[in-house]
C-alpha cells in the first residue's frame, strides 16, 4: 500500500477534506486543491465563505422540505404555480430535474428518501405523514407518485397509495418511459417530461 507523502500538513488536511466528497478520490481531490491554490486567494475565500453561508443559513421548507433560502420556498410561495397538483419526490435534486423539463407547473412534497428496511429506513424516518395531511386540503386533487423505478421507491410508493386510497385526492404515476431499476437523475429531460406528461392512475401500475 502506497502511502502519499505530501510536503506540507496543510495541504494534506485539505485533500483529506475534500477526498470525503462523494466521487472524489484522493488524486481527484489532491487536483482540486492544488487548482486552488493556484488561483487568487479572493477565489479560495469565496468559496470557502460560501459554503458557510450554505451550511449556516439553508433552511427546508416548511411546507414541502425542499432547500430554500427562507421558510417558505419560492415554488410554495408561487401563485402561480398549479396548486391542485402535488409531485412526490425522493429528493431535492428530483425537484431541480422536474422544473428542468418544463412540463411541470404544480407544487412539490420531497419526502427525504424512500423506504429502505435494510438501510433501516422506514416511513417514520419520511415526510410522508405531512404529505397525508397536505391531501386533506381541498385545493389539492390530485398527487403524483414520482419517486425511482426501483423496488424501494415502489414500495414507497405502495405504502403512500394505500394511505391515500381513501382520500378524495387522485393518486397516479409516472408512465414507464422511466426504466424500471433506474434512478430519475439518469433519465433525460424529454423522457422524464413525457412520463410526467403521460402520467397513469396507479391503480392501473403494471404488476400491481
Amino acid at each position: 500500500m502506497n502511502i502519499e507523502k505530501y510536503p506540507s500538513r496543510l495541504l494534506e488536511n485539505a485533500v483529506n477534506e475534500f477526498s470525503k466528497l462523494p466521487g472524489i478520490g484522493r488524486k481527484s481531490a489532491l487536483r482540486l486543491v492544488l487548482h486552488l491554490l493556484r488561483q487568487e486567494k479572493e477565489a479560495a475565500e469565496a468559496l470557502g465563505n460560501s459554503l458557510i453561508q450554505l451550511r449556516n443559513e439553508i433552511k427546508r421548507c416548511k411546507v414541502c422540505y425542499n432547500l430554500s433560502d427562507t421558510d417558505i420556498c419560492r415554488i410554495c410561495a408561487s401563485q402561480a404555480r398549479n396548486r391542485t397538483v402535488i409531485c412526490v419526490v425522493e429528493n431535492v435534486r428530483d425537484v431541480m430535474l422536474f422544473e428542468n423539463t418544463n412540463q411541470y407547473n404544480g407544487l412539490y412534497h420531497v419526502l427525504g428518501g424512500v423506504i429502505s428496511p435494510i438501510d433501516g429506513i422506514g416511513p417514520s424516518d419520511l415526510e410522508i405523514e405531512c404529505l397525508i395531511e397536505r391531501s386533506e386540503d381541498p385545493e389539492v386533487k390530485e398527487i403524483i407518485l414520482a419517486l425511482p423505478a426501483t423496488m424501494e421507491g415502489d414500495t414507497t410508493n405502495f405504502y403512500i397509495y394505500r394511505k391515500l386510497k381513501e382520500k378524495s385526492v387522485k393518486v397516479t404515476t409516472l408512465s414507464r418511459g422511466v426504466a424500471v431499476g433506474d434512478d430519475l437523475e439518469y433519465t433525460d429531460e424529454i423522457t422524464l417530461g413525457r412520463s410526467l406528461v403521460n402520467r397513469i392512475p396507479y391503480e392501473n401500475t403494471p404488476g400491481l
